[in-house]
């Protein structure tokens, strides 16, 4: 991981020549190009017909209209701010629908991250219908209605993804005994990604649509493309980050092809903009679920391109792609998951400040004394006279099985040790964010990616060094620290100091010192 500094961002990623991963990339990349070029207007038959063929195979598939409270669905599960938009297009006459991730969510008695509206009315009516509304989006333009302090996402079933001003969409065969509406549904249902995301539910008929036997795969926790996978992918390789969050959180397994096309296309979300990873990057670190998305990454050989340095730390400690055992990074990652859920994020920077704390100490373990005060002093906004004092009264045994936590010893100086861990953490810090740091990262291992991929930007940077300056300059003036163990999750999702360095804190003793440490 690297920073990017201004406005642009740093050179795409390198390989070096006698890396075997070279070919294999070219050959994604030539994968990608011609999955692309199918889009021509000459070629554009070759992913018609691998979707008919998709959609025949559906036909003996029984189409499912389900009684949603036959799968357990709520509608007082449903925001307040989205009943308002629902109601408000239903009023005028609109057929309304919530489509996607929520659906599946609200099957699996999850609270859903978002809702997600599809609706028979044209971008310019939902306009009309909401005073603070506004289209967004290019390529497929959807509208952001606004209720209080809240967005809600309504796309239309009229649009059609547009890719250099071309229309990308296809027109699938009509099925046999199929209705105008089951068609019109279910068309917009093949251009999803996956079958548990392709499910629409009517809140007022109370009825889920399923063409694609997203209800099975669910009960199956089973993730499965709605196209043949290799063409999905190549399509949006942003689908195989989709793909491990979704897995990840949900716990689900990839069907077979799906699976398979994961690993083998990984390479190619270098293609996307460094933003874009960031954002899915986020999903999966910051909604309750990094430690089984670390993972899942780990397992398909995308940890190494996303966490270079992360996976060298795997790879010295035999960390195995499917290893059930526990380390330091993860059990940082589950205390962190333990207290975030999809409606209760965090900040990016709070995740980023856990990756440069625990560097720092895979890089010089230390006294657990020392990593006691030195999260304190982050607590209490630089009051390292308070944190000392606080850690030299803790009587809790701390966990011996971390190679990053040396056996209690006796210190000359605590202080002078918590402010070296904190010069080293903003040393951690700026080697992840440095282009050559990271691309020597995987050097001892010729076969993985020496990847100098750069997708966290400079502002987040600088809010992550400013959680740690503190323990280094001092007490902040004025700075009071927050009293209670309760997270405001509102706060904390938008970043606020005093939370997310609370949080930090807390996460940091969970691990140090958990409360279900058994003793011998």
């Amino acid at each position: 991981m690297a920073i990017s500094i201004g406005l642009g961002f740093s050179r795409l990623p390198h390989f070096p020549l006698r890396s075997p991963f070279r070919h294999h990339f070219l050959k994604v990349r030539l994968g990608c190009a011609a999955a692309i070029e199918a889009f021509d207007d000459t070629e554009s038959e070759k992913v018609v017909e691998s979707v008919n063929d998709a959609a025949c195979h559906r036909k003996t598939v029984e189409w499912k209209k389900v009684n949603s409270n036959d799968l357990g669905i709520s509608n007082s599960k449903i925001s307040r701010s989205t009943r308002v938009v629902l109601n408000g297009l239903r009023r005028k006459g609109f057929e309304v629908y919530l489509v996607g991730g929520c659906v599946r969510d609200l099957i699996l008695r999850r609270t859903p991250k978002d809702f997600d509206i599809l609706t028979s009315a044209e971008l310019k009516e939902v306009m009309r219908t909401f005073s603070r509304c506004e289209i967004v989006g290019r390529r497929f333009p959807i509208c952001h209605v606004h209720i209080d302090d809240t967005v809600v996402e309504v796309s239309s079933i009229s649009t059609r993804a547009t890719k250099f001003g071309r229309d990308l969409s296809f027109v699938p065969e009509k099925p046999v005994e199929c209705d105008e509406k089951d068609y019109i549904r279910w068309r917009n249902c093949l251009e999803r990604d996956f079958t548990i995301n392709g499910l629409m539910f009517d809140p007022y008929a109370k009825l889920v649509y399923d063409y694609l036997g997203g209800v099975d795969d669910i009960r199956r926790a089973k993730l499965r493309t709605i196209k043949p996978a290799n063409i999905s992918l190549t399509e949006d390789c942003a689908r195989i980050l989709r793909a491990v969050r979704i897995a990840a959180r949900l716990d689900f397994r990839f069907a077979k092809e799906t699976g398979l096309a994961v690993k083998s296309l990984s390479s190619s979300v270098l293609r996307l903009d460094r933003g874009r990873l960031l954002m899915e990057m986020n999903y999966m670190m910051a909604y309750g679920s990094a430690e089984a998305s670390l993972r899942l990454l780990w397992r398909i050989g995308l940890l190494e391109i996303l966490l270079p340095i992360q996976a060298a730390y795997f790879v010295l400690y035999g960390f195995r792609r499917r290893d059930k055992r526990y380390n330091m990074l993860l059990s940082l990652f589950s205390n962190l998951d333990k207290l975030l859920a999809p409606d209760r994020p965090c900040h990016s920077s709070l995740w980023v400040a856990i990756l440069a704390f625990h560097k720092a100490l895979a890089d010089q373990p230390r006294d657990p004394l020392v990593v006691a005060a030195f999260s304190l002093a982050v607590h209490n906004g630089g009051d390292l006279s308070e944190a000392l004092s606080i850690a030299r009264r803790i009587s809790k045994q701390h966990d011996t099985s971390f190679h990053e936590i040396l056996e209690s010893q006796s210190l000359d100086s605590l202080r002078d040790n918590v402010k070296h861990l904190a010069a080293s953490v903003q040393g951690a810090l700026t080697n992840m964010t440095d282009e050559y740091f990271v691309s020597r990262a995987m050097a001892e291992y010729p076969k993985a990616p020496r990847s100098d991929l750069v997708f966290m930007p400079l502002t987040l940077y600088l809010r992550v060094c400013k959680i740690f300056d503190c323990v280094r300059g001092g007490k902040e003036k004025g700075f009071v620290s927050k009293q209670g163990s309760k997270i405001d999750y509102e706060l904390l999702a938008l970043g606020s100091l005093n939370e997310v360095r609370h949080v930090f804190a807390r996460v940091v003793f969970d691990t140090i010192y958990p409360i279900d440490l058994k003793y011998n």
